[in-house]
């Protein structure tokens, strides 16, 4: 654990320096001009939490990530978050290394990749994902939402999530129902 005067030391000399450009990218990446100061303070937190573990070796990348992360759950508790919203934080301009620069193109093109995937499924279903998964309703609230019974948003997640999953590893992305066979006129009923 790091001393608390280091901490303070660092938080100084490294992180206030930032403060203008790291403002200037939350008022670029959020929609609500009066919650800059707010989440610049949250991301100043977020940023002395993880300093008592360990300093940063690059204190500029660790509080620009730490800016993009913070906004993205924000963003995803106030339930506006889209994907152009994801991949637009992600293209930011920083002065990165080249291997994370690498991971961002990545992420991005996987984002994509799987916003194409969910875009192939039916319009319930692909209804059903965003309600459960990037709006983060529980099962109740999006079958009220859909006027639909429970089971079938568990149903229709499960169909979706298959379906994305054989999507993402460069399979077709279509949704596979259970065939089941005719009985034959001569067999018992249970």
């Amino acid at each position: 654990m790091v001393d608390d005067d280091v901490i303070n030391a660092w938080f100084v000399r490294e992180v206030l320096p930032l403060e203008r450009a790291l403002t200037a990218y939350v008022r670029r990446n959020w929609r609500v001009a009066e919650d800059v100061f707010e989440l610049r303070q949250d991301i100043y937190e977020h940023a002395l939490i993880g300093a008592r573990r360990e300093l940063p070796a690059n204190t500029r990348a660790y509080m620009y990530t730490l800016a993009r992360n913070h906004l993205i759950n924000q963003a995803k508790r106030a339930r506006i978050v889209s994907f152009e919203i994801v991949a637009d934080l992600d293209g930011e301009s920083l002065d990165f290394d080249l291997f994370e620069a690498e991971r961002a193109l990545t992420a991005r093109d996987e984002l994509r990749h799987a916003k194409a995937g969910i875009d192939k499924l039916p319009p319930r279903c692909r209804e059903v994902m965003r309600l459960r998964k990037l709006d983060g309703l529980s099962t109740q609230e999006a079958a009220e939402a859909l006027g639909v019974s429970t089971e079938t948003v568990r149903q229709q997640l499960k169909y979706g999530m298959k379906a994305l999953i054989d999507h993402m590893i460069g399979g077709s992305g279509r949704i596979v129902r259970p065939k089941f066979g005719r009985r034959a006129s001569g067999e018992a009923q249970p």
